[in-house]
């Protein structure tokens, strides 16, 4: 009924149907077809899901849900990163941007060194990100978070021998040089300036 991908399958084969951050998996995997996408995007950017500082493990008002519960409701850097890409997969840059600013904020609360994990409260509630008592710091899972965002938000993407850039990045990262990128095209420049507004969350509300 909620139009999203189910979880797991349980015992007897029926579908568990929690919504969690698992459904952007999907979108990074290439596997959801293209009318079912716009729907997943909606749930990872409406309210339940997504909490202001990124996308929580599993949504409000699911019924483990718990907001410094490790799996069940607190935000994983290196799953956004991935959420973030799966968005840019299928097209929708300005959703990719807003998970993209909202992780890079929070890494500033946390001296620029992305922990395990921190805690899914509402951006609106807490106004900083709250740190998961036991997340590991540093992480390495975390650690490659912000290169796949910086990824994202520039477009790269290896074509034929050649790396091609399509920028798209949050009006609050201002300009973004990425210089001597090495691969077969030998070493490429990538610039991007910011020119997404990922601030009004009317747009993005599943």
């Amino acid at each position: 009924d909620g139009e999203y991908y189910a979880l797991a399958l349980d015992a007897e084969g029926g579908q568990v149907d929690a919504l969690s951050s698992n459904i952007g998996h999907l979108l990074w995997s290439g596997i959801v077809t293209e009318e079912r996408a716009g729907k997943v995007a909606a749930h990872l950017m409406g309210d339940r899901l997504f909490s202001g500082w990124g996308v929580r493990t599993l949504a409000e008002g699911e019924g483990r849900y718990n907001p410094i519960g490790y799996h069940t409701g607190t935000v994983w850097p290196f799953d956004n990163s991935f959420i973030a890409w799966g968005l840019r997969r299928y097209g929708f840059v300005e959703e990719a941007a807003r998970v993209a600013d909202a992780i890079i904020d929070a890494a500033e609360y946390f001296h620029g060194r992305l922990p395990e994990a921190f805690a899914g409260y509402d951006r609106e509630l807490t106004k900083y990100p709250v740190q998961y008592p036991t997340a590991c710091s540093p992480q390495a899972w975390s650690s490659g978070t912000p290169l796949l965002l910086m990824r994202t938000m520039l477009g790269l993407e290896p074509h034929e021998g050649h790396l091609a850039v399509d920028p798209a990045l949050p009006t609050s990262m201002g300009r973004i040089e990425l210089l001597d990128i090495p691969g077969r095209w030998g070493r490429v420049d990538a610039f991007g300036r910011g020119r997404v507004d990922v601030r009004d969350p009317r747009r993005f509300a599943g």
